[in-house]
């Protein structure tokens, strides 16, 4: 089996490590085969777009998720390290409101699922950090919305040394009380 699964506090949200092979040369591994995601998490998705991102160290991109056209995220970091996070926003769910929290970096080679009804974030830990990811959904920014990165309610234990580095949708994101969630 090309990945190894393992379910994070959220069973859901599922952290993946691919089998790598390497020598002296440098390493070789399959970032994604489709057939092999199905047998190993027993999903069937169908990814649409891939996203590819680079941050600062410091730079706190979340927690993002949309309304409608919700997306399934398959995301993994190339260069740097970060601290990724899933919310889980289903209000119908035993977990409503839980988050689960993953170190992600370019020497771990990690992967994490993070389905449909899920917030997702991500804290820069090194000095930059290049992030890519799948999605199960185009991008649509009518429906795209953001939970608060601080909200209490939630209580995210970031790895923060300074003050993170956010955008304006980030500042002026919804607390869980305050945000349109799925049923």
């Amino acid at each position: 089996m090309p990945y190894t699964v393992t379910p994070t506090t959220l069973p859901e949200v599922l952290i993946l490590e691919p089998k790598v092979f390497g020598d002296a040369r440098g390493f070789f591994f399959e970032s994604f085969n489709a057939r092999d995601f199905a047998q190993a998490t027993g999903l069937a998705v169908q990814f649409v777009q891939d996203n590819h991102s680079k941050s600062a160290k410091g730079v706190l991109r979340g927690l993002h998720y949309q309304i409608k056209h919700p997306q399934g995220k398959l995301v993994r970091v190339t260069q740097g390290e970060v601290f990724d996070v899933a919310v889980d926003l289903r209000r119908s769910s035993s977990t409503f409101g839980q988050w689960a929290g993953v170190m992600l970096s370019a020497d771990n080679k990690r992967q994490l699922w993070v389905p449909p009804g899920f917030a997702h974030g991500f804290l820069v830990t090194s000095e930059s950090a290049e992030f890519l990811y799948k999605t199960t959904d185009y991008y649509h920014p009518e429906f795209e919305r953001s939970l608060l990165w601080n909200d209490p309610r939630v209580g995210i234990k970031w790895p923060l040394q300074t003050e993170p580095l956010l955008a304006a949708k980030d500042k002026a994101a919804t607390t869980l009380v305050e945000a349109e969630v799925f049923p």
